[in-house]
């Protein structure tokens, strides 16, 4: 089977799949943790593969960026292609100072201004939750492998902030949101897509910058942070 999207077999997407944005993160995900992998995926460049981590069938899906790409992906995955759960894994700023750069945030829910939800499910609300069990799993193995994570609220926008001159809008906007941890531009649309689904989806992000420090974070820096996330959803997902 096919679909606009995906050119995939049925049978070569798994029930569990890990989404980043970048389809070349798949495709080094795939390449440095999955075993005996292949890719199911090459349409309009959205790379996606299917392998095996520690035993367990996985496949590991770019979503691009923002909510209309992530809705494409997640509507016709969960939709087509039976996937009980995605994960998504991604970067973010940061939306506190109490965040520090390369810290891992898990998603218990999205505040969204954005009209994705109300466009394609007359849902007008703002705040979309992930899956509890999903998370509660995620802190377990978090602490099992003793990283360090924050947990709370972050917001998904339509926009890259860092290109927005006026800043004191922003601020207003994202008063609406109240106290939240991170900000990134896909989650809410993964998270209402499962909800109007009945799937699971939660979210796991890696703060690559932030406004409130100075540093900036190499890309040797930033890998090796990815990596500890990816493994993160990667034992989380083994176990499920």
């Amino acid at each position: 089977m096919s679909t606009i999207h995906i050119s995939a077999e049925k049978e070569d997407i798994k029930k569990i799949v890990l989404m980043p944005g970048d389809p070349l993160r798949a495709k080094y995900i795939a390449e440095k943790f999955l075993d005996d992998f292949y890719q199911v995926n090459h349409t309009r460049g959205m790379l996606a593969y299917t392998g095996k981590y520690k035993g367990k069938d996985i496949t590991v899906f770019a979503s691009g960026m923002g909510c209309p790409s992530m809705g494409i992906y997640a509507y016709e995955l969960y939709q087509f292609y039976d996937v009980e759960t995605i994960i998504r894994i991604g970067t973010s700023g940061a939306n506190t100072s109490s965040l520090d750069l390369l810290d891992i945030v898990i998603a218990d829910a999205s505040y969204s201004y954005s009209n994705f939800p109300s466009l394609f499910f007359d849902d007008d609300s703002f705040l979309f939750f992930s899956d509890k069990d999903l998370n509660a799993q995620l802190e377990e193995m978090a602490l099992k492998k003793r990283l360090s994570y924050k947990r709370g609220k972050i917001i998904t926008g339509d926009i890259f902030d860092v290109y927005l001159d006026d800043k004191e809008r922003l601020a207003k906007m994202y008063e609406k949101a109240g106290k939240t941890l991170a900000v990134e531009m896909e989650a809410a649309a993964l998270f209402s897509i499962a909800k109007h689904l009945n799937r699971r989806a939660t979210c796991l992000l890696s703060v690559v910058d932030s406004p409130f420090k100075d540093e900036v974070v190499s890309s040797e820096m930033r890998e090796k942070s990815l990596d500890k996330m990816i493994e993160l959803a990667l034992d989380t997902a083994h176990n499920l």
